[in-house]
């Protein structure tokens, strides 16, 4: 099991990139990955390509970029041109988002998502091979007569984030696997691995890739890191994706599918989830910089 470390791009002009790279060059000495989600604060894609350069090996990834505001011949050239920048290493994770963000800040009527979805990637595959595409949908058009040639550019991994039913069977189906926030080791188990590798299996591919993230924190204080931990991520309780993903699991919210603990509480969790079949770990570090720096020794003691 692969294990890497979920940094967003810093929101304080204090912190600015270098606080970014430092925390990439970190995780790189450590012999971790690094995803990157695609937020309101920056842009994951072009931040890799920087942190590419000054983290030699590194695997590097979306966690996620959302599909609706960009149309997938742009995220084509954007992710070979990262391909070329860092030696092809980034693994690309697309996901619809959700409704009341694409709505409500894109302007855009979030309808037939996995629809959409499925045209996306019947786009976003040839082009990501170079080829030209001409491609007639009930929801997307793309005409490109191509090459999409980005020298040196080979295709990346595509992963699908994917909670429901449908939407896993497009990852399997039409992905090499998917990108998970908030999702438990119960739930990992009986909902999303093996939905995945039934759709995989059915498509001809082999075993997908099931990469899981989460908040953790190595600490002497649970209590407290727990509850800071379900305040600050207390919205996506309220976005009905992850709250049907939270139900599933038990759990009242994210606060209980975070992990949290001391050393061995943390690798006992990190161990349930690889036995539920994650395939690589999406971590994001909580807590003080002293709790943080002892998460981070943990997680490279688990590394590949």
């Amino acid at each position: 099991m692969r294990v890497g470390v979920h940094l967003r791009i810093p929101t304080t002009a204090e912190a600015g990139m270098d606080a970014l790279l430092d925390e990439a060059v970190t995780a790189h000495r450590l012999g971790l990955d690094l995803w990157i989600p695609q937020t309101n604060d920056g842009d994951a894609l072009t931040a890799l390509g920087v942190v590419g350069r000054v983290c030699p090996g590194m695997r590097l990834g979306t966690s996620c970029v959302p599909i609706w505001p960009r149309h997938p011949l742009v995220v084509a050239m954007q992710a070979l041109t990262v391909q070329a920048a860092t030696g092809n290493r980034l693994t690309l994770g697309v996901g619809l988002s959700h409704r009341p963000l694409v709505e409500s800040e894109y302007g855009i009527p979030f309808e037939r998502a996995v629809r959409y979805m499925r045209e996306y990637l019947a786009i976003l595959g040839p082009l990501l091979g170079g080829s030209g595409v001409d491609y007639q949908g009930e929801l997307l058009t793309a005409r490109f007569a191509g090459p999409l040639d980005v020298a040196g550019a080979r295709p990346p991994s595509v992963l699908v984030a994917a909670l429901g039913p449908q939407m896993l069977d497009v990852a399997g189906r039409l992905a090499e696997g998917t990108l998970l926030w908030m999702v438990g080791p119960k739930t990992l188990a009986s909902h999303i691995v093996p939905r995945l590798t039934e759709a995989a299996a059915g498509a001809g591919r082999g075993r997908p890739e099931v990469v899981v993230g989460l908040p953790v924190c190595v600490t002497s204080d649970a209590g407290r890191a727990r509850a800071e931990v379900a305040a600050a991520y207390a919205a996506y309780g309220d976005l009905p994706s992850y709250r049907r993903i939270l139900d599933l699991e038990g759990a009242a919210g994210p606060g209980d599918v975070a992990l949290i603990g001391d050393e061995a509480t943390v690798r006992s969790a990190l161990s349930s989830l690889a036995e539920a079949g994650a395939t690589a770990l999406s971590l994001r570090p909580t807590g003080s910089p002293a709790e943080q720096a002892r998460t981070l020794e943990v997680l490279a003691s688990l590394k590949v």
